[in-house]
């Protein structure tokens, strides 16, 4: 096994955590996976693995040299892309995340569409609700909402969303509308957890304005908190394109909306280097030019 396939066969083992695992990504043997994880150790003379009868887990000196080998195939990927063409030609795996709604309503169609226009191109997208760390997790593009932290990453926005308070006609009609965000301690309050997951909402625009919320109903599924609301139960609060049909639609109707938070950006990010890959920069203009067409996310 030459040192550019042990590389991979180490890489293959770390996103897996399995010999077996990676023995069945790359079509080789198991027997074959140790030889070459244990090659590579005996050449960089470092454990990059520690091993149980059950799990197998990255050493210190294993995570670091994680990235910068992901970092050097993806070079050497750019590298060969750009010999055979394929920096303008779109090819290859395309690793997006996203949060699971966002995901399911938005993206889902969006990445269909690429791979119909793309022939070249698979996809693997993890739709999860929590951030990732993109170069370590070995994800070519996220898509995030709200503030960015300083990184060396770039980012493309693509729209907003808001935090609103809906509920369905009927429930106004036997509840009435609540006028302040005070007025919330008088009507039944359903509390999505991955939007709202502490006591208090927070209104105006930089969330000055704190309300402490007794929830009658708390669930974990954003999508089961809007169907409760869209029933006629309870007020939730969720973001607003996570209830664009149903705005638009009139199943559900929007309160205190001079109350809200400043909206929250959306951005793609995606990380930028001399060779970009033509699947990535590709994905993001086709992306952008979609979801910048969405009405509820601008």
């Amino acid at each position: 096994m030459d040192r550019l396939q042990s590389i991979e066969v180490f890489i293959a083992v770390a996103e897996t955590q399995s010999f077996a695992g990676a023995a069945r990504r790359l079509g080789l043997s198991a027997p074959s996976i140790t030889r070459g994880v244990n090659a590579l150790e005996a050449r960089l003379g470092v454990r990059l693995f520690t091993r149980t009868t059950r799990r197998v887990r990255l050493t210190d000196v294993g995570r670091h040299y994680l990235n910068d080998a992901r970092h050097a195939l993806a070079q050497l990927q750019a590298a060969d892309d750009a010999a055979l063409g394929a920096a303008t030609a779109p090819t290859g795996l395309l690793r997006i995340t996203c949060s699971t709604e966002f995901g399911r309503i938005y993206i889902s169609g969006i990445i269909t569409d690429f791979l119909d226009t793309h022939a070249g191109v698979s996809a693997d997208v993890v739709m999860v609700d929590r951030v990732v760390n993109m170069v370590e997790e070995g994800f070519d593009v996220a898509v995030r909402i709200g503030p960015l932290p300083s990184s060396g990453l770039i980012a493309v926005q693509v729209g907003r969303v808001r935090r609103i308070v809906c509920g369905a006609p009927d429930y106004f009609k036997t509840h009435g509308l609540p006028q302040t965000p005070a007025d919330l301690q008088h009507h039944r309050l359903i509390s999505a957890t991955p939007v709202t997951p502490g006591p208090e909402w927070r209104f105006g625009a930089q969330g000055e304005t704190r309300v402490k919320v007794d929830s009658r109903l708390k669930v974990s599924s954003v999508a089961a908190a809007i169907e409760m609301a869209r029933r006629g139960w309870g007020l939730a609060r969720v973001l607003s394109y996570q209830v664009g049909p149903d705005l638009e639609s009139g199943a559900l109707q929007t309160v205190l909306e001079a109350d809200e938070p400043e909206a929250l950006p959306v951005h793609l990010v995606f990380v930028e280097g001399r060779r970009t890959p033509a699947k990535v920069r590709s994905f993001i203009d086709f992306a952008k030019a979609r979801l910048k067409a969405v009405a509820v996310l601008n």
